[in-house]
């Protein structure tokens, strides 16, 4: 079995290459970027994973993972997305507090816990921001959306994923009611990246650019996962 900072980089090697709709390389100095680690790092990280035979290099394109290690990755992500959702709906953790416990709890249990937390939270296809959750046989659901600030004006939308981890941001946009599921309508967005006019419920509200492109909305009949 992987290390656990072996797991790690195969779950960020493959989030990287889930919604790229061609080539499925990544290049290492993009995975350095989300692992903010040193390219020294991955470059030994890389080797260590290649002669393990989760992944392959290729000079000037870059890593792909073998079927054992997009296998490692998937089981990794689900571990990581349903502790999750357990702390969330059972424990009754906040959404904004529960990634880095994810983190910890998630390298120490055993796939007969995982399945039981699973069962405990209702059998979820999404973790608490969004995400889609693979399920025990590896099999990761396709999603279908769009960042919000890429969205026409006058849309009936649903939020789908929540694209950030940071506490501050999750809360605030809890404090606007708008967590993955939510419906609610794009009624403007301002010229030169100004912010878009949102309406959640009977209430408006103001979403800055930067902030609605870690938002990915969808239509009702996309969201719901196959």
């Amino acid at each position: 079995m992987p290390s656990a900072a072996m797991q790690e980089y195969l779950a960020e090697a493959y989030r990287l290459a889930y919604y790229k709709k061609d080539d499925r390389y990544i290049s290492t100095s993009d995975l350095a970027e989300v692992l903010h680690v040193s390219a020294p790092a991955v470059t030994r990280m890389v080797q260590r994973l290649k002669e393990a035979g989760f992944l392959e290099h290729e000079p000037y394109r870059g890593i792909i993972l073998t079927p054992s290690g997009e296998r490692e990755a998937l089981m990794n992500i689900r571990r990581h997305r349903l502790v999750e959702r357990f702390l969330v709906d059972v424990m009754q953790f906040g959404w904004h507090e529960v990634h880095q416990a994810a983190d910890e709890l998630g390298a120490t249990l055993s796939e007969r816990v995982v399945n039981r937390m699973e069962e405990m939270a209702g059998f979820p296809r999404r973790c608490p921001h969004g995400e889609p959750i693979p399920n025990a046989a590896g099999h990761m659901p396709r999603v279908v959306d769009q960042p919000l600030n890429h969205s026409k004006p006058g849309s009936d939308l649903v939020l789908s994923r929540v694209h950030t981890h940071d506490s501050d941001k999750l809360q605030y946009l809890e404090s606007l009611g708008l967590r993955p599921g939510t419906r609610f309508h794009l009624l403007a967005r301002a010229p030169f990246n100004g912010p878009l006019q949102v309406k959640v419920g009977d209430k408006l509200h103001h979403i800055g650019y930067e902030l609605a492109g870690v938002l990915r909305v969808c239509r009702e009949d996309e969201f719901e996962l196959l």
